[in-house]
């Protein structure tokens, strides 16, 4: 299914959820079990991952039953194919679980759509205690002044570098904030020195977009608008143009094979590229795909642009009739330290900074001990966190690469590509 055909099923889906009873959507918590209540409450709760997800998950939720055995889960899981347009068939079906795991690219559909239960009034009187977490990650889940979801792992970009041949050939390691331009001009020394393409072009990558255009005073979004314009995006591919005009990034086709997201297909693990552009919790699995020692930092100019990324969520059901066990199980998952030690950081960096410190002092595995540092360092100089993305933020992603892969191909000049790119986009946010 293609992406669009994908974003039409799910939004159709979604907005079928509305025609269920409002009496069934209130906020105000109606009949919903107590959470001191003794009485027998099975919650039914839902996630993508793998079965190693699977097992800690279960292992969590188990512990919550041990300190709360009126309480019991009808767990559902799967992989991330087809999951939303599981969720989205659930809720339409007024048969949504009363807890599910969200990402950046749903949520402001979802909470858009009164999907969600706002989980302001929880947090403010203490129920949902979001107090231990950094600010700028807690507010990554509000959606129209309402807190939607609760972030549950921490994350944020990072550019991952191979130490290993960048040392034999006698060049120096990326240095954080080093502007983009002397970043190319590294690249360029590092490609002619180490006979491999110095960096992965990272034109169709939109989080390296999102970062060069919160340094550039923009964003991603603004309001229920696009935040930047069809010439930030001209300006975008005429800076990897140069790049590739001067060698500093491999050809085209190569580029191409980089852009695919499997982990295992990054090119600075393929030895392809020197470095390429990931998530810094993904370091311990690209370390997994090779013999050559990589390093992490945050991506070129001011690391002030990057922010406190939730790297997935749990929301509530607005339509749950357990509301306020449902928030009690997602409050217990995140700030109990017994539930945090068997989570671990499958889900990203624990969100409560008590139990991360408590999570990192167990790690062993050197490269995971690396990711933690690197975004704990980060994490001081995080800026604000922006906006959670508009709905059609997967078109948003989807077409970038395709317009960027038609300039890398020479098949379009920046501006056409830019102005196909935002025509497409525009209308993937208004509808």
């Amino acid at each position: 299914m293609s992406g669009t055909s994908r974003r039409r099923l799910l939004s159709a889906a979604v907005a079928a959820a509305l025609l269920v009873p409002l009496a069934a959507c209130g906020d105000d918590g109606g009949d919903s079990p107590s959470v001191d209540s003794t009485k027998p409450v099975e919650l039914s709760i839902f996630w993508w991952g793998g079965d190693a997800r699977a097992k800690l998950t279960e292992d969590a939720l188990a512990l919550y039953t041990k300190k709360h055995p009126n309480v019991t889960f009808k767990k559902t899981w799967q992989a991330n194919q087809g999951y939303f347009e599981k969720l989205a068939t659930l809720t339409a079906g007024n048969e949504a679980p009363d807890i599910f795991q969200i990402d950046d690219n749903y949520l402001t559909e979802y909470a858009s759509r009164n999907v969600t239960l706002d989980l302001t009034s929880y947090q403010k009187s203490g129920k949902l205690d979001t107090t231990k977490f950094p600010e700028s990650l807690w507010k990554y889940g509000v959606v129209d002044d309402k807190l939607a979801a609760v972030a549950f792992g921490e994350n944020t970009q990072g550019l991952v570098y191979n130490k290993t041949k960048l040392e034999a050939a006698g060049q120096p390691l990326p240095t954080q904030g080093m502007s983009w331009e002397d970043y190319i001009t590294w690249a360029e020394k590092a490609s002619a020195a180490a006979k491999v393409p110095g960096t992965q072009d990272p034109s169709a990558d939109y989080k390296a977009f999102w970062v060069w255009l919160r340094q550039q005073n923009k964003d991603l979004y603004k309001g229920k608008e696009l935040g930047f314009t069809a010439e930030d995006v001209v300006k975008w591919f005429e800076l990897w143009k140069g790049a590739r005009d001067r060698k500093a990034t491999p050809t085209a086709d190569v580029i191409r094979e980089g852009n695919a997201t499997d982990v295992t297909k990054q090119l600075v693990v393929t030895g392809k590229a020197l470095a390429s552009w990931v998530w810094v919790n993904q370091l311990p699995e690209l370390q997994k795909n090779t013999k050559d020692q990589l390093g992490v930092m945050s991506y070129p100019g001011d690391p002030k642009a990057q922010w406190a990324r939730a790297s997935m969520y749990f929301s509530v059901y607005r339509g749950s009739d357990k509301k306020d066990v449902a928030v009690d199980v997602i409050n217990f998952l995140s700030n109990d330290p017994e539930a945090g030690k068997i989570l671990g950081t499958d889900r990203g960096l624990p969100s409560n900074l008590d139990i991360r410190s408590a999570v990192q002092a167990s790690v062993t595995d050197p490269a995971m001990k690396t990711s933690i540092e690197v975004e704990n360092a980060l994490g001081k100089t995080f800026g604000p966190s922006p906006q959670v993305p508009l709905k059609g933020h997967s078109t948003l992603r989807s077409e970038l690469t395709k317009a960027a892969e038609s300039v890398q191909a020479g098949k379009a000049s920046p501006q056409q590509a830019a102005d196909a790119f935002i025509a497409a986009v525009k209308t993937a946010i208004s509808k």
